[in-house]
């Protein structure tokens, strides 16, 4: 008898479980397909909000690429007297500091996240760790005033030996020859480039710590050096990760503003030394977007935005498309 009760008592609790198993799962499917709606949409939203940009700085900027056609990307002209306006000065000046700001950043980058990744001591890697991220918080403008009352006068007293001994040497002689100003392009490209090391290394330190301890333990114990082991386990493992990282710091130095009119001359002229002043879009878009009197004046400004946003863009396009590949090789065993 008692066997019976049990088996009835167990099947009312095997049915009351079922039960509450059934108003559970419409419950829960439709918690995820709440949290589904809100994640999309604030996908979608974001996107929104990119196409909202792009579409206001091309229909602001539609009368200076009316007036000037496609010259306007070419043009060195930009007089606002005669209400003459060109890019080329700008995408020359946005495009010159980037790159040099990269070639800086990129190696030092590298030897800060190997050095606290892999060779310093614990106690050392913390406070290291801890002084590149206050440097990635720090105001652009800091950096930027920075440069101009500290790093512009010292490299001015250098720039004399550079014209002396970079400046003769045959084929990039021209890139080392002028005035010891202290300010101008290279001066611009080196401040950038502090500015963004923070960022990369930073990334780079984080994505080399993630690679499993027993790939880097197996190559030690076969007698890899440190390098060896960077080269041929750490970086294929975070490689995709390291190019994010890269393009990252890119994006940054492109839209840098503050940072490079402080010191960049701001020159509306173009110039192959990069000793010389020169001008950049977001340098040109805060110094003058407030003096703007005229229509044409404020649409050419507003048309230099729109090119630096396409320029951005491309450069996160060329980015996604690396790693795409990247993954693609990493797949396909080619790594």
């Amino acid at each position: 008898m008692s066997v019976d009760k049990a088996i009835e008592g167990g099947g009312r609790d095997a049915a009351s479980a079922a039960q509450i198993s059934s108003q559970a799962v419409p419950r829960r499917a439709l918690g995820d397909l709440f949290f589904r709606a809100i994640t999309g949409f604030t996908a979608i939203f974001l996107l929104l909000v990119l196409i909202a940009i792009g579409v206001a700085l091309w229909r602001e900027g539609w009368d200076a690429f009316r007036t000037f056609g496609f010259g306007f990307l070419w043009s060195t002209a930009w007089n606002p007297v005669t209400n003459q306006y060109g890019a080329l000065i700008f995408i020359f000046g946005t495009l010159v500091s980037s790159l040099l700001a990269m070639i800086m950043a990129v190696p030092v980058s590298f030897g800060i996240a190997l050095f606290i990744s892999e060779l310093a001591p614990h106690w050392l890697r913390q406070p290291i760790s801890s002084a590149i991220e206050l440097l990635a918080g720090i105001p652009s403008i800091i950096f930027g005033m920075w440069g101009l009352l500290v790093f512009a006068p010292v490299f001015g007293n250098m720039e004399p030996w550079i014209n002396d001994h970079l400046g003769k040497i045959p084929g990039i002689g021209l890139l080392f020859q002028g005035p010891p100003m202290g300010i101008g392009m290279l001066t611009a490209g080196i401040v950038l480039g502090i500015m963004i090391i923070p960022f990369i290394s930073a990334i780079m330190r984080d994505v080399f710590l993630s690679t499993p301890g027993i790939l880097k333990e197996s190559a030690y114990a076969l007698g890899g050096t440190t390098w060896e082991v960077m080269r041929h386990v750490i970086l294929p493992f975070t490689r995709s990760a390291v190019v994010g990282g890269i393009f990252l710091g890119l994006g940054r130095a492109l839209g840098e503003t503050m940072a490079v009119t402080f010191v960049i001359g701001n020159t509306d002229s173009l110039s192959a030394s990069l000793l010389m002043p020169g001008n950049s879009i977001a340098a040109a878009l805060a110094n003058e977007f407030t003096e703007a009197t005229t229509h044409l004046y404020k649409s050419s400004l507003l048309a230099l935005g729109f090119i630096l946003f396409v320029v951005s863009f491309l450069v996160l396009v060329l980015a996604k498309f690396m790693l795409w590949r990247m993954e693609k090789r990493i797949g396909g065993g080619a790594l």
